[in-house]
């Protein structure tokens, strides 16, 4: 993964080299490269490897910062410390509501339970992998730091958003729900294991769910997101059994 930093303090040359020596010394770091013209240091790295990390490999002399970027599906949201976690997960609370009102709507006159988890992890599908879609080079590299087969098998992150879209038009066509059940109990599964883990560690990383166009922390809320498609999953396996 690569992630972009401003650093402080660089006037020459010879600050770049320092720059550049302190941060490739780090271990998983692979390359690192420096811009004095803007003050802005590019580290690729194999894992995650926090800010503060790498502030203490630094001389004092220098000072480094993330990078947040602003685009257009972010409406200014980054991950700062400052804001609360509720604000942070506005964007992923606003777009769950939508998807449930929606299957709740469609639904009202003649009400099914079972068709409207069908018609919700449909759209939920549909919805989340058209966020991945948005930045298909990017999402895979924030994917495999906490999903443990797309660690193991990278083409699995480039496959997964396509494999989103494909089970929610399974689900909202009808066709062979069984399989789609199935198939996102094993997915879901092996994601949750991994957000369990950074959860318990209290890693501080993005939450790939809806992409990178809109930067989120990965908190409970991504844990009892996937929980939530795994029961519908299961009740709906036991009804057809």
């Amino acid at each position: 993964m690569k992630q972009t930093y401003k650093v402080e303090g660089m006037t020459c040359n010879n600050c770049k080299a320092s720059v550049e020596k302190y941060i490739n010394a780090l271990e998983n770091v692979t390359h690192v490269s420096v811009h004095l013209e803007n003050g802005e240091t590019e580290v690729t790295m194999d894992k995650h490897i926090s800010t503060e990390l790498l502030k203490k490999a630094l001389p004092e002399k220098f000072t480094l910062s993330e990078k947040h970027e602003k685009n257009v599906f972010s409406s200014n949201i980054t991950i700062d410390a400052e804001k609360t976690k509720l604000e942070q997960l506005k964007p992923l609370l606003l777009i769950i509501f939508y998807i449930t009102t929606a299957s709740l709507l469609i639904h009202y006159k003649d009400w099914s339970w079972n068709e409207f988890m069908l018609d919700f992890m449909g759209l939920f599908y549909i919805v989340f992998s058209f966020f991945k879609m948005l930045d298909l080079k990017g999402f895979p590299e924030s994917f495999k730091m906490y999903d443990p087969l797309a660690k193991r098998i990278p083409i699995y992150g480039w496959m997964y958003p396509f494999i989103e879209t494909v089970l929610g038009l399974m689900f909202l066509m009808r066709f062979k729900v069984d399989i789609a059940l199935v198939i996102t109990l094993i997915v879901l599964g092996i994601t949750t294991i991994g957000v369990l883990k950074t959860l318990l560690y209290k890693k501080h990383i993005r939450c790939a769910c809806l992409g990178t166009a809109l930067k989120l922390p990965m908190t409970e809320a991504t844990l009892i997101e996937n929980t939530i498609m795994m029961v519908m999953s299961i009740l709906m396996l036991l009804n057809i059994v």
